[in-house]
């Protein structure tokens, strides 16, 4: 009698356990660290529909900007490690410790996809008394404080950038800092700046239009999308041992999120990376695919760290030295 009270509990108690539904069952929040417009902005929302669809679900993306993306950066990692929350990132957390922003960085997260890799460039306004590097140079030398250089904050581009060129050719410059390089970028047209350290990707319609010139591309080989824009090492060779370099954009979730939804959030943005007009966009941007995920995202992501804050320590802008943090030196 007891045996068949037992059983008939047990029984109803597996009827009632809950069918659990597949994810995603909600919607997904996609939190931008960067302005609308921007390099990052971009990218992100022009690969997530492509996933969406792939998904069955639906990615509502926000900016969030300010504190060099540490905001957005912070909400996600403060949040459920469910997988209804992911982060569009750039480089700049891999940089917080040493530029004491912050004690996370992406060892924090899951990479679901690092994207692509941009092409730095300076880019300066249309009637900016000067057209190459080296006359970039020397007018500032004869003009110290006047040229004014849009900045987005420590370890962003263009402060990785300037890192560069400070090490050989210290500038005397004015820094007007901005909440990523698409407002930046307005300022610039807008006569705000001079100057702009950016991604090939975010300028080059700018530079098509008219509406700013390109001093330098900041690799070893000309950029196919603007083959008549010298690089920095036709007039500086002595840049080459910082290149090729560039900033990057992903897609992470907290750690601690389920492997399955991992699982299913890497095979949706890497098949959306695939996607014939995601392709075109990231080629036609001067972007250089990646798609990469999971043991290939963590070595690029610690290579990148390792070089990026080695340089921007030895030119004497961290708060730290990387070895305190355990970032190897290249």
């Amino acid at each position: 009698m007891l045996k068949s009270v037992i059983g008939a509990v047990v029984a109803l108690g597996l009827g009632a356990l809950p069918v659990f539904a597949e994810y995603p069952e909600k919607e997904i929040q996609g939190i931008i660290q960067w302005g609308a417009g921007g390099s990052t902005d971009t990218v992100s929302r022009a690969i997530t529909p492509h996933a969406e669809a792939v998904l069955g679900g639906t990615v509502v993306m926000q900016n969030l900007t300010g504190g060099v993306g540490a905001i957005a950066l912070n909400q996600v990692a403060d949040g459920e490690a469910d997988g209804y929350t992911l982060l569009f990132g750039a480089e700049n957390p891999l940089l917080y410790k040493v530029m004491g922003l912050g004690d996370k960085d992406y060892s924090d997260f899951t990479p679901i996809n690092v994207i692509a890799r941009g092409v730095p460039m300076l880019v300066a306004r249309p009637d900016a008394p000067f057209n190459t590097f080296p006359e970039m140079v020397d007018y500032i030398k004869a003009n110290p404080k006047a040229v004014k250089f849009g900045s987005t904050g420590p370890g962003g581009l263009p402060s990785v950038v300037t890192a560069m060129i400070n090490s050989e050719t210290p500038l005397d410059v004015t820094f007007v800092p901005y909440d990523g390089d698409g407002p930046a970028l307005t300022g610039l047209q807008g006569g705000a700046i001079d100057v702009m350290p950016a991604v090939l990707g975010a300028a080059i319609e700018g530079i098509k239009g008219g509406k700013m010139k390109a001093i330098a591309v900041f690799d070893t080989e000309p950029a196919p999308q603007l083959p008549e824009a010298a690089t920095i090492v036709s007039t500086n060779p002595e840049f080459a041992k910082y290149l090729p370099w560039g900033p990057f954009f992903g897609v992470f979730v907290k750690k601690g999120t389920p492997d399955d939804i991992v699982a299913k959030l890497v095979a949706a943005y890497a098949e959306a990376a695939k996607n014939p007009e995601f392709t075109a966009l990231i080629d036609g941007r001067g972007f250089k695919m990646l798609s990469l995920s999971g043991a290939e995202a963590e070595a690029f992501l610690a290579k990148w760290q390792s070089d990026t804050a080695w340089l921007v320590h030895g030119a004497g802008l961290t708060k730290a030295s990387p070895e305190e943090f355990g970032i190897p030196k290249p």
